[in-house]
C-alpha cells in the first residue's frame, strides 16, 4: 500500500505492507520501522481525545478511526499553523472559547430533567479535534471568526436551563460570530461526534432575534437600516 504524506512543502510517499489497519497504526509502523522523523499527534487511540485529526484526500478524519486505502494522501488540518509535518497549533480552541464566553459563568442548583439533559448532550460531546475549523470557508478568510466549535458550545450553555448568563453569551457572538457564518454546512459532515454547528448557529440567530439583535449584513444591504415604517412620499 502506498501512502502519501504532506510534510511542509513536500509530499513524501511510503510503501507499507499492512492492510485492514487504522491510519494511526500505519503511521506508527512508518515511524518505528521506516522513518523515525515523521511527526504526528496521537492520544487515546479510540476516537475520544481528537488529537489525531488530519485531512485524508481533502476530508477531515481521525487517524485512529480511518482505514486507509492505496494512494491516500494525508495532510495536516487546514487553517492552523503547522508546527511540523501533521502536527498543528490548535490554540484557536482556547482563544475562541474565551472570546465567546463559551463556558458556564454561573448556574443555579436544581435537578435537570432527562429532556433538558438531552437538549445539550450532543454539543457536550465535542472532542476538540478542530476539524470544523479546518473545513470552515469563513474561518479560512477571517481569522477573527469565532467559528463552529465555539458557537455550538455557546448554544450548549444558552440552551442549558441552569445557566444564568445567557444574555452575555448571546452578546458575545454578534460580531465575527453567528451573522458571519454562511450556513454552508461544511462543518457538519466532518464532525466525528455528529454535532451540527449549522443547526446550532441557526438557533443562536433565532435566540438573538428574540432578544432584539439584527443581522448587520442585512441592514447594510438596505443602506444601513431596516426601518420600513416611513412614508414613500
Amino acid at each position: 500500500m502506498e501512502i502519501k504524506i504532506v510534510r511542509g512543502s513536500e509530499t513524501q510517499s511510503y510503501n507499507v505492507e499492512l492492510e485492514k489497519v487504522t491510519l494511526l497504526t500505519l503511521l506508527n509502523h512508518i515511524k518505528t520501522k521506516i522513518d523515525p522523523t515523521l511527526t504526528y499527534s496521537q492520544g487515546c487511540r479510540s476516537g475520544v481525545c481528537g488529537s489525531c485529526a488530519v485531512r485524508v484526500n481533502g476530508r477531515e478524519q481521525l487517524m485512529c478511526e480511518y482505514k486507509p486505502s492505496d494512494g491516500d494522501t494525508v495532510e495536516p488540518i487546514r487553517n492552523a499553523r503547522v508546527i511540523r509535518d501533521l502536527v498543528v497549533d490548535s490554540g484557536m480552541v482556547e482563544h475562541f472559547t474565551r472570546a465567546a464566553n463559551a463556558w458556564s459563568e454561573g448556574s443555579h442548583e436544581g435537578n435537570v430533567s432527562e429532556e433538558d439533559a438531552a437538549r445539550i448532550e450532543t454539543q457536550s460531546d465535542c472532542i476538540l479535534c478542530t476539524s470544523c475549523y479546518s473545513a470552515c470557508p469563513v474561518y479560512a478568510v477571517n481569522p477573527d471568526f469565532i467559528g463552529p466549535y465555539a458557537l455550538t458550545r455557546v448554544w450548549r450553555y444558552v440552551n442549558d436551563t441552569r445557566e444564568e448568563s445567557s444574555a452575555a453569551k448571546i452578546a458575545a457572538v454578534q460580531t465575527n460570530g453567528i451573522w458571519d457564518c454562511t450556513l454552508c454546512g461544511e462543518c457538519v459532515p466532518v464532525c466525528p461526534q455528529n454535532i451540527a454547528p449549522k443547526q446550532d448557529i441557526t438557533m443562536l440567530r433565532m435566540k438573538s432575534a428574540m432578544m432584539g439583535y439584527n443581522d448587520p449584513n442585512a441592514a447594510a444591504a438596505f443602506g444601513g437600516g431596516l426601518d420600513f415604517g416611513g412614508s414613500f412620499f
